[in-house]
């Protein structure tokens, strides 16, 4: 499972890291640290905590969350797969999205929740580049 620092994970969240470290010393998002020293995130609570952020608007009032060319790096929070289709969700800071893509095109990416990926949007289409 991949984990993220906390640069990371608040770059996810639309928040400063410090923001990211403030939650985590209260205990609100778990962390381990590596052999380096650094706090590191658990990429499953990541996802499970960016919902939480997102549901309950606890971001900075003063950060702004932008996007270049369209472009939402973000969190895997949700995968589900049918025979065919399948639905992919991202937490981008405080934006969910949601992609209809084929079963053959998450498995290629290799999505599955706790990951880094961006949703591209298009016009009226979402695509998932994984990062």
């Amino acid at each position: 499972m991949q984990s993220y620092t906390i640069g990371q994970a608040a770059r996810l969240l639309g928040v400063s890291p410090d923001t990211a470290r403030r939650w985590a010393d209260a205990g609100r998002v778990a962390t381990h640290r590596d052999e380096a020293g650094r706090r590191l995130i658990d990429g499953r609570d990541l996802a499970a905590f960016s919902i939480e952020v997102a549901q309950g608007g606890q971001g900075d009032d003063d950060s702004s969350y932008t996007t270049a060319r369209n472009a939402f790096p973000g969190i895997v929070t949700a995968v589900k797969l049918g025979d065919v289709a399948a639905q992919v969700e991202i937490q981008a800071g405080p934006h969910r999205l949601v992609s209809l893509l084929t079963r053959e095109a998450v498995e290629e990416l290799g999505l599955e929740v706790g990951m880094q990926a961006t949703a591209r949007v298009k016009s009226t289409s979402v695509h998932i580049d994984r990062t």
